[in-house]
C-alpha cells in the first residue's frame, strides 16, 4: 500500500508536466520563434537599416527623398569615421536625427558600428577609387562665390542651366533628358531646406539614383577633369549665396540683387 503511495506524486508530476506542455501547443500560445527580440539585441545591418533609415534615404540605400547612401562615391570620400559620427549624432541643420543613445536615439554604439559597417561592406566599392585623389568630405573654407559661378557655368550649366534655374524642355518636346534637370537649384525654399554640407555632398558624391555623375566627371570635352577643393568650394558658395537670409519670412526686394551665374540680377 505504501509503494502505492509513492508512486502516485510521481505520476501526478509526470501529468502536470504533459499538461503543461500540451498548454504551449494551444490555439494563441506564441510559438518560440515568434517571441519578440530586444531592441538592443537586433544586430542584422539589413533590419536596423529598414527599421531606422529606409524611409529618408530609401529601399537598398536609393531612391529616397534625401541623399542616397547606397553611393561608392560618397562612401569613399566619406570613411568610416564621419559616417560612424553622423549616423550617431545627427547633422546640425538638416532632418538628419541622432540615432545613438548617448545622443537622444534609440541605438546602442554596436548598433550604430553595425549599420556603419554593413554600408560600406554593402555598397562600397574601395578598389574604383584606389588611385583617386579624394576631396575632403567637409571643409571650413569659405568659398569664392564669383569663382564659384565660373565653375558652376563650366561643370554644371549643362544639367541645371548657366544660372542654376534649371533646363526647361522646349515646346513640343517631352521631359528634359540627358541627365539635365528642369529644377533650380538656386530656389531659396530649396536651399532653405538643406546645408552647405549637404550641398558639398551632392556635389562630390552626385546622385546615382539619378544618373547624375560625381565629381570627377561633370567637366568633360578639352581641359577634362575632375573638380578641385577649392572649385568645390566656391560652387558651395555661389548656391549658398541664394540662401534667403531669413528662411520663412517673405523676401525683401534687396533679394533682387542677388548676382545671377549670367551677371544678371536675379528679379
Amino acid at each position: 500500500m505504501k509503494s502505492c503511495f509513492k508512486v502516485f506524486p510521481v505520476l501526478a508530476l509526470g501529468a502536470a508536466a504533459l499538461v503543461c506542455l500540451g498548454c504551449k501547443s494551444m490555439p494563441g500560445y506564441p510559438k518560440q520563434e515568434a517571441e519578440v527580440v530586444r531592441p538592443e539585441e537586433v544586430l542584422d545591418f539589413t533590419t536596423l537599416y529598414q527599421q531606422n533609415c529606409s524611409g529618408c534615404h530609401g529601399d537598398h540605400g536609393r531612391n529616397g527623398a534625401a541623399l542616397p547612401l547606397n553611393n561608392p562615391a560618397y562612401l569613399a570620400v566619406i570613411g568610416a569615421g564621419n559616417l560612424r559620427t553622423i549616423t550617431a549624432k545627427g547633422m546640425h541643420g538638416t532632418l538628419m536625427p541622432p540615432f545613438a543613445r548617448s545622443a537622444g536615439g534609440t541605438l546602442t554604439d554596436q548598433q550604430i558600428e553595425v549599420l556603419v559597417q554593413g554600408m560600406l561592406r554593402e555598397w562600397s566599392k574601395p578598389a574604383e577609387f584606389a588611385g583617386a585623389v579624394l576631396p575632403p568630405y567637409a571643409s571650413n573654407a569659405a568659398g569664392n562665390a564669383a569663382e564659384g559661378q565660373k565653375a558652376f557655368v563650366a561643370a554644371c550649366s549643362r544639367c541645371h542651366g548657366a544660372d542654376g534655374t534649371g533646363v526647361k524642355p522646349t515646346a513640343g518636346t517631352s521631359p528634359v533628358q540627358n541627365g539635365a534637370s528642369p529644377d533650380s537649384v538656386v530656389d531659396p525654399t530649396y536651399l532653405a531646406l538643406v546645408s552647405n554640407q549637404s550641398l558639398r555632398s551632392l556635389i562630390i558624391g552626385g546622385r546615382p539614383d539619378e544618373n547624375v555623375p560625381d565629381w570627377r566627371s561633370y567637366i568633360t570635352g578639352p581641359g577634362a577633369h575632375a573638380l578641385t577643393p577649392q572649385e568645390i568650394d566656391d560652387i558651395v558658395a555661389w548656391l549658398a549665396a541664394h540662401r534667403a537670409p531669413a528662411p520663412g519670412e517673405p523676401m525683401s526686394n534687396t533679394s533682387s540683387n542677388t548676382p545671377s551665374a549670367t551677371g544678371k540680377e536675379i528679379k
